[in-house]
Formats: C-alpha cells, sequence, structure tokens
C-alpha cells in the first residue's frame, strides 16, 4: 500500500469512529449497531472502506431509483450549485416551477385532460413542495382536513407513512407502538387487502378485494362518514409486504369516498417515479387521487425532497384562505433541479418502459422459478422492480419463518439469510419474514441475475432454517 493509499484509508477509519462517537442513528437501540462505513457507489452497486463491493438490491431505503452517482444527476446538482444554491421559498425559482410543471402534468389523470384557467394552461394538479415523504403526509392530510371540515384520516394497519407526529399515528406496524405517547387523536385504522393471510377468509385475490372492501365500507359507517377527511393509502403496501391491490379495490375505494365527499390520499412515497413502471403506481389502476404524497424516486434522494400532488378542486379552498403550513427548504433549488434532470433522464432512457419489461421477463419469472425450489418460500409477489419474498416454516400451515416483530434470538433464522445474501455481495432489504427485492431502476439484466442467484442461495439457508425450527 502506498503512503497515498494509507493516508486516505486512515481518513476513513478516522471518519468511521467520529460515526461511532458522534452520530445518533434512527431506529436503533444505539449500543447494538454495527454500521457498514460506505465508501462510494456506482449505478448499482456501492462499495465499503475495505473495498468489498455490493449489488444495492434494496436501492437503499427504495429511493435510489436512477442508482447510485448517475452522472446527468450530479451534473444537475453541480451547475444549480453553481448558478443559485438556494433561496427561500417565498420567492419564485424557475427549477421549482418546472419540476411540478413536469409533476403535475404526468400526476394521475392529467394526461386525460382537465380543468384549465385563463390562459388555457391545464391547471388540475398543484404541487406542494416537503423535505421528504413524512411531512409530505403530514400536509396532505392537513389539506384533506381543512378542505372537508372533518377530522378523521383511515388508514391501514399493514402501512408505514413516516415518523412525523400523525404520519406515524397513521402508521400501522410496529414502529407505531412506541410512539403512541403523543398520537393524533383522530387517526383510525382498518384492514387492507392481502389474500396471502387473509383476514376475511377469501380464497383468491377478486375475493379478497371484495371483501376487504365490505369490511372498509363498514368501518367508514361505524365511524361515521360525516366525520372522516380521508382514506390514506399506500397504492401498493411497501414496507410491510409489497401487497398489490386486487384488480378492483382502489376503483372501490375510489367510489366509497366519492359516496361520501371523503378524499382519498394516495401514499406514492416508495412506488411512485418508475418503481412499478410507472410514473405514479395508481395509474396501474387507472384511479385518480384527491391528492398524492411523493418523496424518494423524484430525484433518488440526492438531496432530500418530497410533497404533495394537489387536486385542483382541493387547491382552490386555498385561493382566498390561507393555507397555515410551510417549510423552509420547500422546494429547494438544488433538489428540484436534480428532480427535473431525473425526469427528463427517465424518458431519455425509457426507464418505465424497461421496468415494466424487466419486471415481466426477468425478474418476476426468475422468483418463481427460485421459489419452486425452495420449500420456505411461501409466496413471491410484485410489479416492476418491487417484489416480495415471503418466507415460512411451513407452506401448508403459512407459519412465518420468524414470528411477526420478531427481534433477538426469535429473528435469528432470517439473520442467517441476510448474512448468505450479504456474503454474496448483494445488499438486500429485509423486513420481518420478507426478502424484498428493489433495485435501482437502471440495474442491468446481467447483474439482476447476479442478485437474483444470491437470493436462490442463500434461500438454502433459509431451507435448513425451516426445517431446524419445525423439528
Amino acid at each position: 500500500m502506498t503512503t497515498h493509499q494509507e493516508a486516505v484509508r486512515g481518513a476513513e477509519r478516522s471518519r468511521t469512529r467520529a460515526d461511532d462517537r458522534y452520530v445518533f442513528h434512527s431506529w436503533s437501540a444505539q449500543g447494538a449497531i454495527d454500521p457498514l462505513p460506505v465508501a462510494g457507489g456506482e449505478g448499482a452497486w456501492f462499495w465499503d472502506e475495505d473495498g468489498n463491493r455490493y449489488l444495492d438490491f434494496a436501492s437503499q431505503l427504495v429511493n435510489l431509483n436512477l442508482g447510485h452517482q448517475h452522472p446527468r444527476l450530479v451534473a444537475a446538482l453541480q451547475a444549480q450549485a453553481g448558478r443559485l444554491a438556494t433561496v427561500g421559498p417565498t420567492f419564485a425559482n424557475d427549477v421549482r416551477g418546472e419540476l411540478a410543471r413536469l409533476i403535475a402534468a404526468r400526476a394521475p389523470g392529467a394526461r386525460a385532460g382537465g380543468s384549465a384557467d385563463a390562459n388555457g394552461d391545464e391547471r388540475r394538479w398543484r404541487v406542494f413542495f416537503t423535505n421528504g415523504g413524512a411531512d409530505a403526509v403530514e400536509n396532505a392530510v392537513r389539506l384533506a382536513r381543512l378542505h372537508t371540515g372533518r377530522a378523521k384520516v383511515l388508514a391501514a394497519y399493514r402501512s408505514y407513512h413516516g415518523n412525523t407526529t400523525t404520519a406515524i399515528s397513521l402508521t400501522g406496524d410496529p414502529r407505531r407502538w412506541p410512539n403512541e405517547v403523543s398520537p393524533d387523536p383522530h387517526v383510525r385504522h382498518f384492514l387492507g387487502p392481502y389474500a396471502y393471510r387473509s383476514a376475511f377468509g377469501a380464497h383468491d385475490d377478486a375475493e379478497e378485494g371484495v371483501r376487504a372492501l365490505a369490511h372498509l365500507r363498514e368501518v367508514v359507517q361505524l365511524e361515521g362518514p360525516g366525520t372522516i377527511a380521508a382514506i390514506l393509502l399506500e397504492t401498493i403496501v411497501g414496507t410491510n409486504g409489497v401487497l398489490i391491490p386486487p384488480d378492483g379495490y382502489l376503483e372501490g375505494v375510489r367510489a366509497l369516498c366519492d359516496e361520501h365527499g371523503i378524499l382519498l390520499v394516495t401514499d406514492e412515497v416508495m412506488v411512485g417515479f418508475g418503481r412499478v413502471g410507472e410514473w405514479f403506481a395508481v395509474d396501474r389502476w387507472g384511479v385518480v387521487p384527491d391528492l398524492v404524497t411523493f418523496a424518494k424516486g423524484v430525484n433518488s434522494g440526492y438531496v432530500p425532497l418530497g410533497g404533495v400532488v394537489i387536486g385542483e378542486h382541493v387547491a382552490r379552498t386555498f385561493d382566498d384562505r390561507v393555507f397555515p403550513g410551510g417549510l423552509t427548504y420547500s422546494g429547494h433549488p438544488l433538489a428540484c433541479a436534480v428532480g427535473v434532470e431525473s425526469i427528463r433522464t427517465f424518458e431519455d432512457d425509457q426507464i418505465l418502459e424497461r421496468v415494466r419489461t424487466l419486471g415481466a421477463d426477468v425478474v418476476g419469472p426468475r422468483l418463481r422459478e427460485i421459489a419452486g425450489r425452495h420449500p420456505s418460500v411461501g409466496e413471491v409477489r410484485g410489479l416492476g422492480f418491487f417484489w416480495a419474498v415471503e418466507l415460512v416454516r411451513d407452506r401448508e400451515t403459512r407459519e412465518p419463518l420468524v414470528p411477526f416483530n420478531a427481534s433477538g434470538p426469535a429473528a435469528a433464522p432470517m439473520g442467517a439469510v441476510v448474512a448468505a445474501i450479504k456474503e454474496r455481495g448483494v445488499w438486500p432489504f429485509v423486513h420481518f419474514n420478507r426478502l424484498h427485492v428493489a433495485p435501482p431502476l437502471v440495474t442491468s439484466a446481467d447483474d439482476l441475475e447476479h442478485g437474483l442467484a444470491a437470493i436462490d442461495a442463500a434461500l438454502d439457508v433459509a431451507d435448513e432454517q425451516a426445517q431446524a425450527v419445525r423439528a
């Protein structure tokens, strides 16, 4: 090793020690974590300070849609920093306005036409920018409540919507539990469709959709339709299972909302901007919400950015009435410049089309073929570049490989599977008893095969773990 290399390695180790000493990490007991020191990345890959390379099958936190260090995004960020690094949200800014225009033009239903202003410009949607997904949800709920004059918001138990007060109250998964010391008092939960583990005794997706809708209708009735401002849904449930709604379900929720003057809010933070081959996942079902939250893939997280796409009928409520909300960094020029270039890149490189094609022709078939060889796989489900492999102890009983919300020794079987994947140079996204496949949308076909082969090999460990816990 040269003197220069030794100096670089010494600086990297110093940074690692500083992380250990000074950084307070999220969702962690601080004394029980050992974060991997990442030194760099390119495309679908990143590497640690020792040069170990990993295929990023998690897209970090399912946000790195165009991959690490995309040259066009980096160049856009650098150019904007040289021209205007920041400006407050009370000013007009060219890249902020352009990104809002680009998003509005691609919002659900926008290309089917909509209301126009006096100049004939499309005004079906407006965009309120936030710093990320959680505050997008906060502001979407605020908009819904002020527009309707109602307080309650319904959300699914299997969901994650963020870690601010209302967003974590809306969240259904166990991360909500320790945060209920100061909950939003007007949140109610319901069970969404999950055919593999149906709470309604359904035998297939179609029946599950019908019964889940009937359940939601009953919850609305019992809570009082006139008290409900909004129903909030992850269009495709993300961290809590990659649950694809049965055909007809979202259409049924839309009709239920229309019947009672309730706003439909779709959370597209994780699945928007190409994750399943659509600008917004809800487009797959042709449903037009009233409000849409976004973040993550809008600019691949190069600079924090999120927002709410606001239907014109909701936005008009605030033409002569002050909207009581705002953020210092709303529509930050650096974030918006990367967002603009991201959308252009999506279109120039036909990202949506490649995600649909590779998801249908490569990822899905390969995962199903892998599942057929491994008795620990209960179900494979997904779309585009967003899939879940649900691991079980027994296919007949569908008992999960590890218990719900397992930790410590109870979570060890999944820990062994994850370790086997990482040993093969692939970094997975894992939640409870599931492996999630969510690579950057620019991942090559060869790299997809490399990642899927690593999962295939690691599932031998899952099979052994399932057999061991049954014994």
